[in-house]
């Protein structure tokens, strides 16, 4: 049974649940799952696992992401995005470039986001959007972001429309939205911003130049193996054939890192486990002296075993943190 990863370019005006819905057809079977949501209005890397790989994406969605993103100065709107009702403009005649170099910097490193009150977020067990859909006034908690790198690339004025347009690239932790980050920086320089244009070229170690179009996964299904796809996305540990044997059965074996080190794996950040043919045995986490499988996949498969000690990890596409948002103006959620 065909199992692994696919990298989609996910084309505008799809939600992530439409791209899954045409990889079913495409690949034939109804489980499959990705990691972690991109809206509509974006476009880019959306990592998709088939069958038997939907159980990596777990690990998928906690990595950083990056964008490459327009954002406009000068003009606010209900979504923070191109896809809402302008709210607000203010001219940007007197911005500064200095001054929006400095709120970028302001802007980077551990900051607190407060996000779109149209983002799939529930409140009280509903969707932000759909509260705000229904004419409701959302204000959402602020959370700790990571902003590893925002980048301005090029300012562009337009004097006719008094707005300027800003190309930025952006590296972020997981769960940061890329249009808050346009209203926020809009609003530290007094003129308010949306985001106009937001494509993700990278997702954890999966990029852009590894992704493929729905029209061309149509004519040649292209899935990155799932030996391949672990030893990108995780720590590595190469077992010898009685640790494999060991593993397989679901046992314990001696741990790869020093209880407390730095490199010890965990649940949450195993390692990926190969035997020495290669192929995928398990994922690990270090427990004191011992290594214990997390999941255990048959030795030259890269499939789950159904024996002794197996545990099945989350992955598919209904757990939280990747529930679609199949409605406009949504766009920015890394």
């Amino acid at each position: 049974m065909l199992s692994g990863l696919v990298i989609v370019d996910k084309p505008q005006g799809w939600t992530s649940h439409d791209v899954v819905g045409r990889m079913r057809r495409i690949a034939g079977t109804r489980k499959v799952g990705h990691a972690g949501t991109l809206d509509p209005m974006a476009t880019g890397v959306l990592v998709v696992g088939i069958n038997k790989a939907t159980r990596l994406l777990t690990y998928i969605v906690g990595t950083s992401k990056t964008y490459t993103a327009t954002i406009r100065l000068g003009q606010s709107t209900v979504t923070d995005d191109a896809e809402g009702e302008v709210t607000a403009t203010a001219s940007t005649a007197e911005v500064a470039e200095q001054a929006i170099h400095d709120g970028v910097a302001a802007l980077t490193g551990q900051i607190q986001q407060v996000p779109s009150s149209v983002s799939a977020i529930k409140v009280n067990g509903e969707r932000a959007y759909a509260r705000v859909r229904s004419g409701e006034e959302v204000t959402l908690a602020s959370r700790p972001v990571t902003i590893h790198r925002f980048e301005v690339h090029s300012i562009n004025r337009d004097a006719a429309a008094d707005v300027v347009d800003l190309d930025v690239t952006v590296e972020c932790s997981s769960g940061t939205y890329i249009r808050a980050l346009a209203r926020d920086l809009g609003n530290a320089l007094g003129v308010g911003g949306h985001l106009t244009a937001l494509r993700r070229t990278h997702v954890g170690p999966y990029s852009l130049e590894q992704a493929r179009t729905l029209e061309q996964l149509a004519e040649e299904l292209n899935v990155l193996d799932m030996a391949d796809a672990a030893r990108a996305l995780m720590p590595n540990r190469e077992l010898s054939p009685e640790e494999t044997t060991e593993i397989s059965f679901g046992r314990r074996i001696a741990a790869g890192a020093a209880p407390g080190s730095s490199a010890a794996a965990t649940a949450e950040h195993p390692a990926a486990a190969f035997a020495p043919d290669g192929s995928l045995v398990a994922l690990l986490a270090d427990a004191g002296s011992f290594a214990k499988p997390v999941l255990v996949f048959a030795p030259g498969t890269g499939g789950p075993s159904n024996g002794p000690g197996t545990t099945d990890g989350p992955g598919n596409s209904d757990r939280p943190g990747t529930t679609d948002r199949p409605v406009p103006g949504t766009s920015g959620a890394a």
